[in-house]
């Protein structure tokens, strides 16, 4: 990829595609994880004698046209405070001429960001005319948001045949840590995958089980290969169109696959619910398994000892009941533990397990995206990473 050092941005004004896809509540940012992953490149493309930096960025899902729920404006607020320095927040859709005044009206030095680019009708369909019009914004163009880097969207592959462009600090640090783990990667490699589908994360226990040593299955999608070799899982989550698949997946890899031999299962689904801990494959009817139980938690843990690399996505349970989160919380509490090994947290609810956990920076790389994440991790070609070469 064509990086910030083989771009010049002196005197120029930069267009900055962001990921600030934060959780807001009550029009205040929750997390500003994203909104602080970002600072580095505004400051560097600054530091570079960049003339202004606009960014741009989506924000929930918006259906027709702009939607008070789903202004950026309370992230402007926090860029302001964050960066330390004023952000103008241009409330116009970002196509419009009053966007382009305002963009061009920047002081020397100064940053703006636009109203949520998922207000246009075009941006999801990468629009051409939409592509040209927000081109007229920057005299260059930067890609940062690795969260969004899988979508051909107009702001985030469309505007970059428009202008000349390179990856930002964030999405080139994203590319180089994760394609660690699809090249040569230091062994033993322990995969940890969880999260409730096969179906979600498939692709991506395909592409990478041929190249680990271990991999184990955490979750709902557990309760689907438990089910498939003759498990009695009760009321437990599953897939049952994904049984053959993983029946198949046991039958090639069974000596690198570790499923739990145990759970807490609960009578409902429910913070509060009956809970009791039951072998994997013996789950009464009217029980669903909701964590990995003591005996799977030790051999887990056991299995990461002395790992060099791992990789983590998806929760062992549902940890956002305190009463399932043990086993979240111990796989956390060891991947934080093991000193030298390369570690990388991936995306989605791993990372939100990680930060509760208070292990976050005892890991190697915890990545932004979730979705895009593993489709790099399938062996998919990104738009936007493309885009960028």
């Amino acid at each position: 990829m064509k990086t910030l050092d083989q771009l010049d941005v002196n005197g120029k004004r930069v267009l900055v595609r962001v990921d600030y896809n934060v959780p807001i509540k009550d029009g205040v940012v929750q997390d500003d994880t994203r909104v602080t992953a970002s600072l580095p490149t505004i400051k560097k493309l600054l530091e570079m004698g960049a003339a202004s930096v606009v960014l741009m960025s989506h924000f929930g899902r918006p259906k027709n046209g702009p939607e008070a729920k789903y202004s950026l404006k309370p992230v402007a607020d926090v860029l302001t405070r964050t960066l330390g320095q004023d952000v103008t927040f241009i409330d116009s859709l970002p196509s419009s001429d009053e966007t382009l005044v305002a963009v061009r009206n920047l002081g020397a030095g100064g940053v703006a960001l636009l109203e949520n680019v998922r207000f246009e009708a075009g941006e999801e369909k990468n629009d051409a005319g939409l592509n040209a019009k927000l081109a007229r914004l920057g005299d260059a163009f930067v890609l940062d948001a690795f969260g969004s880097a899988h979508r051909a969207h107009s702001s985030v592959s469309g505007v970059a045949g428009e202008l000349p462009h390179a990856a930002g600090l964030l999405l080139a640090r994203e590319v180089e840590a994760l394609g660690k783990l699809l090249h040569d990667p230091a062994r033993p490699y322990v995969v940890i995958i969880g999260g409730a589908k096969v179906s979600d994360k498939i692709k991506v226990i395909e592409n990478l089980l041929p190249k680990v040593d271990r991999m184990l299955i955490g979750g709902g999608m557990a309760y689907t290969f438990i089910k498939s070799r003759g498990g009695q899982i009760g009321d437990s989550i599953h897939e049952d169109d994904q049984l053959d698949l993983a029946k198949r997946l046991l039958a090639e890899y069974g000596d690198k696959l570790m499923l739990p031999t145990d759970v807490i299962a609960a009578d409902a689904f429910d913070a509060n619910a009956n809970t009791k801990v039951v072998p994997s494959g013996e789950i009464p009817d009217g029980w669903q398994g909701l964590d990995a139980g003591p005996d799977t938690v030790k051999a887990y843990t056991e299995a990461l000892q002395g790992a060099k690399t791992v990789f983590w996505n998806g929760p062992l349970g549902v940890f956002e009941f305190e009463a399932f989160a043990g086993g979240t919380n111990a796989i956390a509490a060891t991947v934080g533990n093991l000193g030298d090994a390369y570690t990388v947290i991936g995306g989605g609810d791993s990372v939100s397990a990680i930060n509760k956990s208070g292990q976050a920076d005892k890991v190697s790389h915890i990545s932004t995206g979730g979705g895009a994440s593993l489709e790099l991790l399938e062996g998919q070609a990104l738009p936007g990473v493309e885009a960028m070469k």
